[in-house]
Order: structure tokens, then C-alpha cells, then sequence
């Protein structure tokens, strides 16, 4: 028979991502005596280390969102984290192109949004304008957000799990969650990896990204109402063989379910394209296919030459592929962050964290202390 211990600890949380690092060391700082589970061998294994590194300026997203509202939170509190630690990170800018007289209204909608959302610093400029920058676009128009950047995200996930550690924190690898029970005020998390563990604690966050509403299935007591379904939408990135063509980011008019297939630059100078949209379903139990498929190329390649004409044949490589954790279907608009806790669920100590996608990484920070908020 297997030996089963049991442990009580102040806070748990489940993930071990960027929002889950920085919730836990929002609340090891508050003085919480906090652990963190997280299935894999390492920190930010998933979403957080499979997206484009883009520190966001807030210009996409509804006014009075979450995601508006956090992410120009998140921006400042960010870029004053990286500059305080001298982490890598660079302000580059960001310059959204429209390509054709056709999408220079949806143009002006996203920089009327922008303002609406605190964003003061975006400008419209002239296709002259936008070409005089970066001489190798073909634009009819385009938005210059100055304050868009680039940062190292793992760099800075190290830089929160060693902040967590310094307060006391702790953080548990292989150690998966595979049933949430309930006795009075605490939580019971029955959790296997080395040996079957049992923990007690009256505080647990579920910031386990693409599987937050399978964790949160499996918490007696929780409502199902308030747990989403989930849905998994891959993005593919692509690299470039050859030198940069632009020293700003560039993205598209965005598309249905993404910002389209956007150029960025990471800390080296490295240019590399995407994130497409790929609907996929992840069986219980599997771990989704990260292959980036070389005919999807194609795609890539028609898309970026409608504002980089002369990409050379040849020229892209299949580079890494991130899964969106949706909690809206294809077809239907991106849904606001969910922070969903003791005020919205009726269970208390408990904040589930469901549909992080873009702009999480901008906004970890803010997210983090609204979570410790609503404790």
C-alpha cells in the first residue's frame, strides 16, 4: 500500500507559468507561506515560453476589459520590474499596417480603441510615413505604438520564482493535482509525483493555463457554471534565415481569433513571424502536438508579403509552435480574462484563472495583484 503524507501550507498555487509565479510571489511577499505545484520538470514550460515576447501597449482590447484595464497596468509595472532588475528587455515600437485603402477604417477603429483605453501615445501616420521608418513595407497607413517592447520572457520567470524563493516560497515539480476536496474552511489537494501527497491550505489559486478549467473540474464543491469549457488554439511561428528587414515590430490589421501573422524581433535581433491560428482538440490525458508543420509555410508567406513584398523565396524555417488557452470557440469573439473568485463563485480562499492568453505576459504583474486582492 502506498504511503500517503499530508502537509498543511498557507497558499497554493497550481502552475507554474508566469501568472502563477508572479501570484506567488505577490502573495510569499504579503507573507503568505506559499507552495507551488507544477506538474512539469520546470518553470514556464507552456504558454508562457510559447508566444512572441511582446511587452503590449493596450491597444487592442475593449474599453473597461480586464484585458485593457490590466494590461496598461501590467505595461507599467513591467517595464519598471525589468528597468529596477536590469532584465532583458527593449523598447522597439510597433507599427500596425494597413495594406490596402480597405483596412485604413478598421485602422482608425483600433486607434480610436487604443485612446479609449489610456493608450496616449499611439499616432496615425501616412503610408510615406510609415515606409520612410522601415523603407521595406508596403503600407497605405499605419499606427506607430512607441511604448510597444520586447522582453527575454524567461529571463524574467527566473527573476520571479528567485523573488518567490527569497520570501520563503517553495516550488514542487512533477506534482500534478488530481482531485480538490473540501473540509470546513480548507482544501484538500491530493497531488502524485514522487510520492502521494495530500495538502491542506485555506488559499488556492489555479493558474494552470491551458488546463485551469481541467484543474477546476476536479474541485469539489465549485459550481460547474463557473468553470468554461476549453478550447485550444495553436499558433505556428516561423523564422527568418536572413538578417531582420525592419527594427520595429509590425503586425497586420488583426484577424478573427489572433492579431495575425505579425513580425517580431527578439532580444538578439532574430526576426521570426506568427502566431497563425490552428483550431485543435487535446484529448484528456494527452499533451497537445507543438510540431510546426512545414506546408503551413505557405500561408505564412502570402500573409507577410502583403506588407513585406520582397520576403525571398526560401527564406522562413519552422520555428516553434504556443497554444491560446481559449475559453471562447472558433467562430465566436476572444473572451475577456476570467479572475474568477470567492465574490463571483461563492467558495472561499479560491481564485481560478481561466482564458490567460495575450496580453498575459504584459499584464502578469497587475493580474497577480489583483489576485492577491480579491484574497
Amino acid at each position: 500500500m502506498a504511503i500517503v503524507t499530508e502537509h498543511e501550507i498557507g497558499a497554493v498555487v497550481i502552475g507554474a507559468g508566469v501568472i502563477g509565479l508572479a501570484s506567488a510571489r505577490a502573495l510569499a511577499l504579503a507573507g503568505h507561506d506559499t507552495l507551488v505545484l507544477e506538474r512539469h520538470g520546470a518553470i514556464g514550460t507552456e504558454t508562457s515560453s510559447r508566444n512572441s515576447e511582446v511587452i503590449h501597449a493596450g491597444i487592442y482590447y475593449p474599453a473597461g476589459s480586464l484585458k485593457a484595464r490590466l494590461c496598461l497596468e501590467g505595461r507599467t509595472k513591467l517595464n519598471d520590474y525589468l528597468v529596477s532588475r536590469n532584465l532583458p528587455h527593449r523598447k522597439c515600437g510597433k507599427l500596425i499596417v494597413a495594406t490596402d485603402k480597405a483596412q485604413m477604417e478598421e485602422l482608425a477603429a483600433i486607434a480610436s480603441r487604443a485612446r479609449a483605453n489610456g493608450v496616449d501615445d499611439i499616432r496615425e501616420i501616412t503610408g510615406a510615413e510609415a515606409r520612410a521608418m522601415e523603407p521595406a513595407l508596403r503600407a497605405e497607413a499605419a499606427l506607430l505604438s512607441p511604448s510597444t517592447g520586447i522582453v527575454d520572457a524567461h529571463s524574467y520567470m527566473l527573476s520571479l520564482q528567485g523573488e518567490f524563493e527569497d520570501a520563503g516560497g517553495m516550488i514542487a515539480f512533477h506534482a500534478e493535482v488530481t482531485r480538490i476536496t473540501r473540509e470546513k474552511d480548507h482544501f484538500i489537494l491530493h497531488v502524485t509525483g514522487a510520492e502521494e501527497t495530500r495538502l491542506r491550505t485555506k488559499i488556492l489559486i489555479n493558474a494552470a493555463g491551458l488546463w485551469a478549467p481541467r484543474v477546476a473540474s476536479r474541485m469539489e464543491g465549485l459550481d460547474a457554471a463557473h468553470v468554461p469549457t476549453a478550447y485550444f488554439a495553436k499558433g505556428n511561428y516561423f523564422s527568418l534565415a536572413t538578417r531582420a528587414p525592419v527594427s520595429h515590430l509590425i503586425y497586420p490589421v488583426p484577424e478573427a481569433a489572433g492579431l495575425g501573422v505579425h513580425l517580431t524581433l527578439d532580444m538578439g535581433g532574430q526576426a521570426r513571424f506568427g502566431p497563425d491560428v490552428e483550431w485543435i482538440d487535446v484529448e484528456e490525458g494527452t499533451e497537445p502536438d507543438y510540431a510546426v508543420k512545414v506546408e503551413r509555410g505557405a500561408g505564412f508567406y502570402e500573409a507577410i508579403r502583403r506588407y513585406w513584398p520582397a520576403l525571398p523565396d526560401g527564406a522562413l524555417a519552422p520555428a516553434y509552435s504556443g497554444i491560446r488557452p481559449k475559453v471562447t470557440p472558433p467562430g465566436e469573439a476572444a473572451a475577456d480574462f476570467i479572475l474568477s473568485g470567492p465574490a463571483q463563485h461563492g467558495v472561499s480562499g479560491l481564485v481560478n484563472l481561466f482564458g490567460i492568453e495575450s496580453p498575459g505576459l504584459t499584464a502578469s504583474l497587475a493580474i497577480a495583484d489583483e489576485v492577491a486582492g480579491m484574497l
